[in-house]
């Protein structure tokens, strides 16, 4: 053999033996340590799994636990017992409350036991672990306050978000270290002003403190210099936001929305070189954009939507060359569109809706080849059939929303138009005239249509149901007139719902307007729409179709408010996802069908106002309805004003109870006149007997 492969070979053996003599599978468990992780295991609720009650098993094979030998951690006598380092048992599901024992643990580093059921308060004991470098207690149960004082020089991670935990945060948490990385305390319940002694954190690069009761900021803050990720959304801070946040020159994300900050953005960002989110939205803020901002070439997201900035929109699409997502909507920006949009070569978000702005849209808007998902809602822009010839052009657009703009304008059936890679159009509350216009058919990629309160008039084209991946169409509030088209009843995304549907933001919500007085509901992701047929509040007439049945993935059906007759499918059971069903003021005749107690997932049902006779049905979802989903029909039952007669109380049964119900009765009733022959036959051959017994005694014995 060569000798150095003889010698790599000796090497690795070497390396070998001793790696097994140090893993942690051959350590013997520190007594004291074993002791704390039994005292948790007495304590908490379930078991964890993996974990023996055996007091002479090394805990260092314990599932979660890692221990390092005593000697590797600097101890010189020489037991080389095994003493844990890490205590990792995240999403296991375990419950109960933690053990002051815990804090036992002197050389743990590492300590996770998010994503489970602990409550209680978090033991003070674990907040004196002076070699604790990372603790994740997230995504539990505990509450209360946190303990006053802290002793955690190694810490470099806390993680205590999401849990019931309440009252001031100590400010001491620096005190002893200076090598604090992340905080997370989102999704709690702190109260009153961050901790003064955050500037001793000097290396801390991730604040996340929202979802939580704090108002005041201490300026120390704004002297953490490596500070990357500043989260303060969904608190209670108010006033001007402090000029001392151009200190924070390696902040990369600024999220301080939902607040009470106001008074003008300060002009203070120049020197934020690595800014590339600044989300502001619902706050008081005033004023403009500042330049700091509108300058700004590292921003991607700009969302200051849903304060009170006024006068026009200035945005230096020259200097913001990686401006990605841009969101202004309501505001009170003033004047035309800004025709510089365009230039901003990396923008395919933008959210303009809700606004005051006057004109139409920029013919710039024809170069705006990286535009995705425009919004421009509630602007009292004008000329619709100008806004489609131009935004045509806009080769990746996937979203167009532009209700409650071209005021009684006409939706023209330009043969021209065609919308490749458009997946969500929503025309809404525009009270547009005319006909559903053929060139939509084109638009193969169409996944949400509204075109709900306008003045369309005409029938519902058929080749709506061509569509492979409409899973919402919402056309109520029309004045549609013919029978509904049955092709709807086939499409492929409501039978069965495997849709891919790229998200273009998931700061810019959408809005459904399900009346005239309700208020909007809010939907922060197209994913989160429910799959809907709304049909509702037009001039519709003739029968609705049972092979509605077979839209197994449909979760809303309306068709109030129209003149449909004939009965209600019993078929509509197969209609498992169903959530809503809403039926009234139309002219609808026979019984509510039994079958429909098999929807279980039916929270709103309503056929109020028909022609509909006999028992409502029993079991199901129906005791959940109020008496007021039946009124206006000639009904009995629980939920009508008189109880049912005795042959009206009958349940009409589905048709395949009917089938063998119609079989047994068939069947008795054939053995009832086979006994009733044979009985006759009997008797005949009875009598025939005693009175020629000779004949009769030879044809039996010919028969047998």
């Amino acid at each position: 053999m060569d000798i150095q492969v003889l010698w790599i070979t000796l090497v690795v053996i070497c390396f070998c033996i001793k790696a097994q003599v140090v893993t942690p599978q051959n350590l013997a468990c520190d007594r004291n340590d074993r002791r704390a992780l039994q005292h948790l295991m007495a304590v908490l609720r379930t078991p964890v799994p993996g974990w023996e009650t055996n007091s002479s098993s090394s805990c260092c094979t314990w599932t979660g636990v890692q221990c390092n030998s005593s000697s590797s951690l600097g101890f010189e006598d020489g037991s080389d017992r095994g003493r844990v380092v890490k205590l990792e048992l995240p999403s296991i599901r375990i419950t109960g409350k933690l053990s002051e024992s815990l804090g036992s643990l002197d050389q743990l580093k590492i300590l996770n036991l998010s994503h489970n059921f602990l409550n209680g308060p978090v033991p003070s004991s674990l907040f004196n672990l002076s070699n604790l470098e990372a603790m994740d207690l997230s995504f539990n149960d505990f509450n209360g306050p946190v303990p006053d004082t802290f002793h955690l020089p190694s810490i470099q991670v806390l993680d205590m978000s999401q849990n019931y935990l309440s009252g001031s945060f100590p400010s001491g948490i620096c005190n002893s270290s200076s090598s604090l990385r992340v905080l997370k305390l989102a999704a709690n319940y702190f109260t009153g002003d961050l901790p003064s002694g955050l500037d001793d954190c000097v290396s801390l690069e991730h604040l996340g403190v929202e979802t939580n009761y704090f108002t005041s900021m201490p300026e120390g803050v704004f002297q953490l210099r490596k500070l990357s990720q500043l989260i303060l959304r969904h608190n209670k801070f108010s006033g001007p936001l402090s000029k001392g946040i151009g200190n924070l020159t390696n902040l990369v994300r600024l999220d301080i929305c939902s607040n009470e900050f106001s008074g003008p953005i300060p002009d203070a960002f120049h020197n934020l070189k690595n800014l590339k989110f600044f989300v502001a939205h619902s706050n008081k803020f005033t004023g403009n954009i500042p330049p700091s901002l509108s300058n700004s070439p590292s921003l991607t997201l700009l969302n200051v939507r849903n304060n009170s900035l006024d006068g026009p929109i200035r945005l230096n699409c020259t200097a913001m060359v990686s401006l990605a997502s841009l969101d202004l909507a309501t505001n009170r920006f003033i004047g035309a569109i800004p025709d510089n949009l365009p230039s901003c070569q990396h923008l395919n978000n933008i959210n303009i809706a809700r606004n005051n702005f006057t004109g139409e849209i920029p013919e710039s808007f024809k170069n705006f080849h990286s535009l995705s998902y425009f919004s421009l809602s509630n602007s009292s822009i004008s000329n619709l059939s100008s806004a489609l010839r131009i935004l045509q052009q806009c080769k990746n657009l996937t979203t167009l929303v532009l209700s409650l703009n071209f005021r009684d304008e006409e939706l023209l059936d330009d043969p021209t138009l065609y919308f490749e890679k458009l997946k969500i159009l929503v025309i809404a509350n525009c009270r547009l005239r005319g006909l559903v216009p053929q060139w939509l058919s084109a638009s193969k990629q169409l996944q949400l249509l509204d075109l709900s309160w306008n003045h369309f008039v005409g029938t519902i084209p058929p080749w709506l149901g061509d569509f492979q991946g409409l899973f919402y169409l919402d056309l109520s509030n029309n004045s549609f007139t013919g029978e509904i088209p049955e092709s709807l009843t086939r499409l492929p995304s409501l039978i069965d719902r495997q849709i891919s549907l790229e998200e273009p933001s998931p700061d810019f919500p959408f809005f459904i307007k399900s009346s005239v007085s309700a208020r909007r509901l809010q939907y922060n992701q197209v994913w989160s729409f429910p799959p809907t047929l709304d049909l509702s509040c037009n001039n519709l007439s003739g029968p609705i179709w049972p092979e509605f049945g077979n839209l197994r993935k449909l979760h809303v059906f309306v068709l109030r408010f129209n003149n449909l007759t004939g009965s209600i499918p019993s078929s509509l059971a197969g209609m498992s996802s169903l959530e809503t069903l809403d039926l009234t003021h139309n002219k609808l005749s026979g019984t509510i069908p039994s079958s429909l107690v098999r929807l279980s997932f039916l929270s709103k049902f309503n056929v109020a106002y028909n022609q509909l006779h006999g028992m409502i049905p029993v079991g199901g979802q129906f005791p959940t309805f109020p008496n007021s989903s039946f009124e206006g029909n000639n009904l009995c039952g629980d939920h009508a004003a008189s109880p049912c007669a005795s042959s009206e109380g009958l349940p009409s049964n589905p048709p395949e109870y009917q089938q063998a119900t119609d079989f047994i009765n068939e069947m008795l009733i054939g053995m009832a006149a086979g006994m009733a022959f044979g009985f006759v036959f009997g008797a005949s051959l009875f009598q025939a007997t005693l009175r020629y017994p000779g004949p009769i005694k030879t044809l039996w014995s010919r028969l047998t």
